[in-house]
């Protein structure tokens, strides 16, 4: 027993988020290193994070909520659906509330709500808006953890952990580069790239507290932050990976990263 598995479920979030965000730091510093990256490289990291994400979403997510759901009193196929929908539709709404820039795109292609923000700014809130329902999963998983339950034990909630800070590297460097690329300093183009992922830590602790307390929600929200999740790969990751024509290698990157997440889970987990 390490000192990290008899800490407080909710501790153990934070300490998931942080790492989380920690990793997206790691991926923005490329900036320090490197001048830029080709825009094949780019998207194939964009389909590598897509993967990693639809992976995890079933493997660390769906499959547990499912098996959770069987020794409910309502039917097994209730807290999965809705939880998946809520997900996605709260996703969805963000989507169409918060001002953010896709990665490639003009600035006249904007969405969300009418802003005066710059360029920079909205490059960074797009990628905190692939970060929220990330956050949300690894709290989630935590915070499950008070309730003993088989399907969602230390070593699945860690390795979903891992998971998702290994898609958040490409992460980093996909926000970071077009900023340093707009022609702002390296520091500027690692702080926003870095500040992107902030949110990670914030919504795992939200999502481990809610479980922790109201655990008849627990298979809602497994599927909740699964169904969050999907959401964004569609509407925002893999288009963004096919932008720029290189669809066939994103694709490959996709399948590379959720054999990888599928490996971590099923040889870890």
């Amino acid at each position: 027993m390490n000192w990290f598995s008899i800490q407080h479920p909710i501790f153990q979030a934070l300490l998931a988020g942080l790492f989380t965000w920690s990793i997206t730091a790691l991926g923005a510093g490329s900036v320090f290193l490197f001048k830029n990256f080709s825009k094949k490289t780019s998207d194939i990291m964009l389909g590598f994070s897509a993967g990693i994400m639809i992976s995890a979403s079933f493997w660390s997510l769906l499959l547990p909520a499912v098996e959770m759901s069987a020794s409910l009193s309502v039917p097994s196929w209730l807290p999965v659906t809705l939880g998946f929908l809520a997900g996605a539709f709260f996703i969805g709404i963000l989507d169409k509330i918060m001002p953010h820039l896709h990665i490639n795109h003009p600035v006249s292609s904007k969405e969300g709500i009418k802003t005066s923000l710059d360029k920079t700014i909205l490059l960074s809130l797009a990628i905190t808006l692939h970060n929220i329902p990330e956050g949300l999963a690894v709290g989630v998983a935590f915070g499950a953890l008070r309730y003993n339950d088989p399907m969602i034990t230390l070593p699945i909630a860690t390795t979903l952990a891992l998971g998702i800070g290994i898609q958040n590297l490409p992460e980093g460097m996909a926000v970071a580069m077009p900023i340093r690329r707009e022609g702002f300093s390296r520091r500027r183009s690692f702080m926003l790239g870095q500040m992107s992922a902030l949110v990670e830590p914030i919504s795992a602790v939200l999502g481990a507290a809610l479980v922790f307390f109201i655990k008849p929600i627990l298979p809602y929200a497994l599927a909740f932050a699964a169904g969050a999740m999907i959401f964004v790969v569609i509407e925002e990751v893999i288009p963004e990976s096919h932008f720029n024509g290189n669809g066939d290698i994103a694709t490959i990157g996709a399948v590379i990263g959720f054999a990888l997440m599928m490996l971590l889970d099923t040889a870890l987990g």
